[in-house]
């Protein structure tokens, strides 16, 4: 008998137990089901809606339940926000624990651009509640900051090495000619290849200079009316030297009467880089040509500058690659012309300055056309 009591007090003992068990559950559930139940979006602090449609930064506000209630247009566009959820597992563990201990947190984040690759943004991640019941999320990305910052100190790093390359061979230069003193023939030699070398560095320096005074200069801050046939004749007049010497035939046609708005010495510069490019690495007694070209009508019309040469080519890896800076397809060459590797990333920023782009066409063997496109101003009806 006294085992079968102690048997009976055992069982009633887990049944009490197990309902303790369900009733704070079940508590605790209808608690989260009335404070759901009254933190509806209506109940945010009034003018939080209309903060967070103006706000530059991506803006998420979340419940208690982690779901997303708000979220500003930039936060969608950036895909932090799929449904009612955040996507990302950093800004939600940093949401929870802003929520259980109230403090406000800032944090910087490598964000993945989406499900594939390894692409990521560089972004600053701010947490503070919001009222009793959510927790505001404001993200700011901070990728094109880092980008620019790395290109800065890239620029700055090869902007050293290429300017030790001809400084480190005018001073070899410079020895072997004392060495060479009573031998008139290599006195000559020396004082040639110096001569290249100081001629290369200054070209260097030239494009340093010019591309920090473009990036310096916004050219439609105070734009005026080019017309595209004086940015034709003054660049291919730059280059009639070069032409003559490597016997290149220089021919210009195309669309006339073409104006765009922007800063005519900005223009003179892309497109004399373009034609001297072309004239120095096409082979000697080939063609040159240049165009100008009117695509659309106005106000979308698109003008077009184009430089096409007869050369090697350039192959599909290069193409990706052509308009970096210090970037050359053939280094060994790009010596022997004189090269910097900066004229296409002169174009480059040029063109994208006046709301345009430089673009590339070619194939191994048979050439190649780099083209400017920049918004259209005006057109006259004569043509080429």
């Amino acid at each position: 008998m006294d085992a079968w009591l102690a048997a009976l007090s055992g069982v009633v003992g887990v049944l009490v137990g197990a309902g303790a068990v369900l009733a704070f559950n079940l508590s605790e559930r209808e608690q989260r089901r009335v404070v759901a139940a009254e933190s509806p979006t209506s109940l945010l602090p009034a003018g939080v809606a209309d903060v967070l449609a103006v706000l530059r930064s991506s803006a998420v506000v979340l419940d208690v339940d982690d779901r997303v209630v708000r979220s500003s247009p930039a936060a969608l566009a950036m895909g932090l926000v799929r449904a009612d959820r955040l996507v990302s597992e950093e800004l939600l563990a940093l949401v929870q624990r802003t929520r259980r201990d109230g403090e406000i947190r800032e944090e910087r984040l490598d964000l993945p651009r989406g499900p594939l690759g390894d692409a990521t943004f560089a972004v600053l991640a701010r947490v503070a509640p919001l009222g009793a019941s959510f927790v505001l999320l404001l993200v700011e990305d901070h990728t094109e900051a880092r980008r620019v910052e790395e290109v800065r100190r890239d620029f700055v790093a090869n902007v050293s090495h290429e300017l030790k390359t001809p400084v480190g061979a005018m001073a070899l230069l410079a020895e072997a000619l004392v060495d060479a003193a009573d031998d008139p023939e290599a006195v000559r030699r020396f004082a040639r290849r110096i001569e290249h070398e100081s001629g290369r560095l200054s070209r260097l320096v030239q494009d340093v200079i010019e591309l920090s005074r473009l990036q310096s200069h916004d050219p439609l801050q105070a734009p005026t009316l080019v017309a595209l046939d004086d940015v034709v004749a003054e660049a291919v007049d730059r280059s009639r030297a070069t032409v003559d010497a490597r016997r290149i035939t220089l021919v210009c046609g195309g669309r006339r009467g073409v104006v765009v708005r922007g800063d005519a010495r900005q223009l003179v510069t892309a497109l004399g880089n373009l034609v001297d490019n072309a004239v120095r690495y096409a082979p000697e007694g080939t063609r040159v040509s240049v165009a100008t070209a009117l695509s659309g009508t106005p106000p979308t019309a698109v003008a077009e500058l184009s430089v096409t040469d007869e050369g090697p080519g350039i192959g599909e890896v290069e193409r990706d690659r052509i308009f970096e800076r210090f970037y050359r397809v053939d280094a060994a060459r790009s010596r022997d012309t004189g090269g910097t590797g900066l004229g296409l990333s002169i174009v480059k920023h040029v063109a994208a300055g006046h709301g345009g782009e430089a673009t590339v066409w070619s194939a191994e063997g048979t050439g190649s056309t780099f083209t400017l496109r920049l918004p259209a101003a005006a057109v006259s009806e004569e043509s080429a």
